[in-house]
């Protein structure tokens, strides 16, 4: 029977076990958004993962959503990723950056004045953002113009040759959870009438040339994508999310990529829309790596594996206070517990580098 600590190829790396540091905003990089070493010591303490996906990183100044979270758009940012890389890749645990974008989810108070933009005119309805000068309400964002999204898609290709500039093993092109691609995906946030509205091939054309970008720089196996079917969080939902998802699902299994990372279950961000779509839906249509994510326990990251819905668990929450998770998890070593989230994102070693081995 299969096990979460059973080996297993992602291309040509050899992933130790199928435990997988899932992509957490923790805000340390500073206004400059300059990666350090305290980010370094964070990824190096949890190494102990067969793979490790990095914080969500953004491309450019306008993508740009929240604060104090790290960069890989100029030679400072690839400079700081390097401390990061430097450290971990002697472990042998490869480590990808997520590539991320995050549309209408920010505000001008990050853009000097300036709005924020998206697929579409459709503003994000929730209790607010926080920027650098308080939290404020969210904005009406300007939809891209075609010069603008092929601008875009030009971040996306630069950040990709810098991500392989710092040492990285690959990139996971960020897709899900209500931030910019995801938003051209969704047909609540998408009402364009161009070749990026529409039809689902046209939704879909996006991130589709954001990969034939990143596909430039890297194999396909050294890049992988993240999708959330079932998300609300940023206020997405669409009535025709299967549809939408299992195209999404078709179109990249074309491209025989590293994996596809899909947000799973209905856990914290997500509820039922009629049906929620679940692995074993993709697992019909994609025939790569599938990795699950989503309020995981030991348990059911293993019903996932051995059923063969998935090949890899990505854990979130538990990580951030358990170093050592895949060791906690192989020897049934209780947990610490991760209720307190009141530095989760505060500047500093604090709830983020001082939580000690079992």
């Amino acid at each position: 029977m299969k096990s979460l600590f059973d080996s297993i190829f992602l291309g040509s790396f050899k992933l130790k076990n199928r435990i997988v540091l899932a992509p957490m905003t923790r805000g340390r990089a500073g206004s400059e958004r300059i990666p350090n070493e305290l980010m370094a010591d964070y990824y190096f303490q949890r190494a102990s993962a067969g793979l490790l996906i990095t914080e969500a990183t953004v491309v450019s100044e306008q993508g740009i959503g929240w604060i104090d979270s790290p960069g890989i758009y100029t030679s400072k940012m690839v400079k700081g990723w390097q401390k990061v890389t430097q450290k971990v890749n002697p472990t042998g645990t490869p480590i990808f950056l997520q590539l991320w974008h995050c549309g209408r989810a920010s505000h001008s108070d990050f853009h000097n004045g300036n709005a924020p933009v998206s697929a579409s005119a459709v503003r994000l309805e929730g209790d607010g953002i926080h920027t650098p000068f308080g939290k404020k309400a969210y904005e009406t964002p300007r939809a891209l113009t075609v010069d603008e999204i092929k601008a875009t898609i030009a971040d996306y290709r630069k950040a990709s040759v810098n991500a392989k500039e710092a040492g990285f093993s690959g990139v996971e092109v960020h897709a899900a959870n209500g931030y910019l691609i995801n938003q051209f995906l969704d047909s609540k946030t998408n009402l364009r009438k161009d070749q990026y509205g529409g039809s689902l091939e046209n939704k879909f054309r996006f991130l589709k040339e954001v990969l034939d970008a990143t596909l430039e720089v890297w194999s396909p196996e050294q890049v992988g994508v993240r999708i959330s079917p079932n998300g609300i969080f940023n206020d997405m939902g669409s009535i025709d999310f299967r549809e939408t998802f299992l195209y999404v699902a078709e179109e990249l299994n074309k491209l025989n990529l590293g994996y596809l990372h899909i947000m799973d279950g209905l856990a914290f961000g997500f509820h039922e829309k009629g049906d929620p779509m679940t692995l074993s839906e993709f697992r019909k249509i994609y025939k790569g790596i599938i990795m699950g994510n989503c309020g995981y326990t030991k348990e059911s990251a293993l019903e996932r594996i051995v059923s063969k819905d998935a090949d890899l668990a990505a854990f979130g929450r538990p990580y951030i206070t358990n170093p050592d998770l895949p060791e906690r998890l192989k020897n049934d070593w209780p947990l610490n517990p991760f209720e307190d989230m009141s530095l989760w994102y505060s500047p500093g070693p604090e709830g983020y580098t001082d939580y000690t081995a079992y």
